[in-house]
């Protein structure tokens, strides 16, 4: 069975079956070099762009992340660019194909960096366009999927403010970084769809545990405050036969205040499946 490449509407239930993700001997991305696409000029003022690009800043090496290692040699992943395309609109609907096109005109023209081993393409579409693949639409069928063109990986994420993509009721970004999340992780462990799959229902890494979520905070990244001392020694009694006892005076004084760290932000992601928990993590 071939391997499912969609982030399901909210509401769909996976048949009740133990899973077990198998690899079928495809590459990985290792260290995934992630460009943020933005289409449309309706992203201009969006203020999620903004947070999209923060939180990609900081998942790529976060403990989502870590947690693939137990499917092959992966590790922290970067953000390498953020590309507003606000002189070009998609078509609505907009289908694969077109997309499919616009990347391979931007790798051309050299507007993107050339595709890595390590390359995933993230294309965000604007509010209220339609996106379709293979006779699915989005906010009706999915709310995201990945897919390649030759040597192009890329994932899709439209707009997630339609009832059957707000993952996260009342917050835009949480139900924008819950599907992102699950296409990251699928693109990394299956990019070329040849990857990690269930071989009986044909689920990736996220498909498994769709719906379920869990909140990383920024709090584990930040460097812990710190107070520098200087150590001053005073022997105030040494004699050199060691019949004297020697006395130590030692004292700490701060160099410098150190503030505490400030409140970190907090991101909703999706939980992925692990063969060696045998569960959603």
């Amino acid at each position: 069975m071939l391997p499912i490449n969609i982030v399901r509407h909210k509401e769909f239930v996976r048949a009740a079956a133990t899973p077990l993700l198998a690899y079928h001997g495809g590459k990985l991305l290792q260290n995934v070099e992630v460009t943020l696409i933005y289409w449309g000029s309706a992203w201009t003022n969006d203020p999620l762009r903004t947070s999209l690009d923060e939180f990609f800043a900081f998942v790529l090496a976060s403990p989502l992340i870590d947690q693939l290692a137990e499917y092959g040699p992966i590790g922290h992943g970067k953000l390498v660019q953020s590309l507003l395309l606000a002189d070009s609109e998609p078509p609505n609907p907009v289908d694969d194909v077109n997309i499919q096109a616009i990347l391979q005109d931007l790798v051309a023209k050299g507007t993107v960096g050339a595709p890595t081993p390590n390359s995933l393409y993230f294309v965000f579409t604007p509010s209220g366009t339609t996106v379709t693949i293979q006779g699915q639409s989005s906010c009706q069928d999915f709310c995201g999927y990945h897919n390649f063109v030759g040597n192009i990986v890329y994932a899709v994420d439209p707009y997630d403010d339609c009832p059957g993509c707000q993952f996260v009721p009342g917050d835009l970004v949480g139900s924008t970084t819950v599907p992102a999340s699950h296409e990251l992780c699928e693109a990394i462990t299956d990019p070329f769809l040849n990857g990690w799959f269930d071989d009986g229902s044909g689920e990736e890494i996220g498909d498994i545990c769709a719906g379920q979520t869990k909140v990383l905070d920024t709090h584990g990244d930040l460097a812990a405050a710190a107070t520098s001392y200087a150590v001053t020694i005073q022997p105030s009694m040494a004699t050199l036969d060691g019949t004297t006892p020697i006395s130590l005076a030692v004292a700490l004084t701060p160099t410098s205040s150190t503030p505490p760290p400030t409140p970190g932000q907090s991101w909703t992601v999706q939980k992925e499946w692990s063969n060696t928990s045998g569960s959603c993590v």
